[in-house]
């Protein structure tokens, strides 16, 4: 077999081989030089919080957020850049914390929350926005429709208006004899007006008095359970939105040292205290609002992604709280949870 040396082979080729050779090299340091520039360029988010930082005492659902972010491969301070602004459980500084967001002209905005949507899309309609929960993103007019939400914004739903009947079957159920419960609501949020209407209409279908308690505030949560103490109120139904998960480790210990079975609508509130929960797990959502962001960075626009709503609905039971209150979930609720606090 003929052998060829280095220089027998780049005589007989000349520019040709070298052509080669520096294409080659090209390539392989193209992505070099990228890198290397890459700080200038890295996408920069903001989230809008309406919750303090995170500690570990307190974790944030936005830790789920960032968890989903890290699956998709991005690094903060590598190849992605985050603001952050924390409204500290106070809608009223949700508007100025949303316009200094939108001041950085970031790549996406990230929020949560009926009030923190709307004070991200009312400070703009350009940059992208993605929601990880919404109770009810068509009826607040977030966004045109769930198949094309249109303009700049998307995100995930909770389906948290149509199970409002669902919950207090289940309240019943654990508590044949009830006939009058709480709704706790913050009036404040604009979602919530929808919520409070549907749980208007399961109390009534289902022959249970309900008593309104608004809380906006963090003194009005001490004031309105104080209150309902003298009512005979026998259950509480809590409405979730970013003020009541804020708070919900105070409501439930107020519900329990008052003696009065707590209904929620989510996990969180189950894990603070409260006897039950029936509802989506926000988690998954900022999992997946992590997903909306990828897509949105590598070109989606947001008005053409779908609002996702939740495929699976939890029921979560508080063994611990319910020995606290001395009741005893009967077995066919039990063994229809998908999980049991102990």
């Amino acid at each position: 077999m003929k052998r060829f040396r280095i220089a027998d082979f780049g005589f007989r080729i000349g520019s040709t081989a070298i052509l080669i050779v520096a294409l080659a090299l090209g390539i392989l340091v193209a992505p070099l030089a990228a890198d290397a520039q890459s700080p200038g360029k890295v996408p920069r988010i903001g989230i809008l919080s309406p919750w303090s930082p995170s500690t570990p005492s307190a974790p944030s659902p936005f830790d789920f957020f960032l968890q989903g972010l890290r699956d998709l491969g991005y690094v903060e301070g590598r190849n992605i850049g985050i603001e952050w602004r924390y409204a500290e459980g106070r809608d009223d500084r949700l508007r100025d914390l949303a316009a200094e967001l939108v001041r950085l002209k970031l790549d996406v905005i990230v929020t949560t929350g009926t009030p923190g949507i709307l004070a991200t899309k009312n400070a703009t309609d350009t940059i992208p926005i993605v929601f990880a929960t919404a109770a009810d993103p068509v009826g607040s007019g977030l966004v045109a429709s769930l198949a094309r939400p249109g303009g700049n914004i998307t995100g995930l739903s909770t389906l948290a208006v149509d199970l409002s009947a669902k919950r207090l079957e289940l309240l019943k159920e654990v508590l044949p004899t009830i006939s009058r419960v709480a709704v706790v609501w913050n009036a404040g949020n604009p979602a919530m007006a929808q919520r409070f209407r549907e749980t208007q209409t399961a109390a009534r279908a289902l022959g249970v008095t309900y008593q309104s308690l608004e809380v906006q505030e963090p003194k009005d949560i001490e004031q309105a359970l104080s209150a309902i103490t003298k009512e005979r109120v026998d259950a509480l139904l809590v409405l979730l939105d970013a003020f009541t998960i804020y708070h919900r480790g105070r409501i439930a210990d107020l519900a329990v040292r008052s003696r009065l079975p707590m209904m929620g609508e989510s996990v969180l509130f189950a894990e603070a205290g409260g006897l039950m929960t029936y509802g989506s797990n926000p988690r998954n959502n900022f999992r997946r609002a992590a997903v909306y962001v990828d897509k949105i960075l590598r070109g989606a626009k947001p008005g053409d992604l779908p609002v996702e709503q939740p495929t699976r609905i939890e029921l979560i039971i508080n063994l611990k709280t319910a020995k606290a209150l001395g009741l005893t979930i009967p077995q066919s609720v039990l063994i229809r949870a998908d999980q049991v606090i102990q």
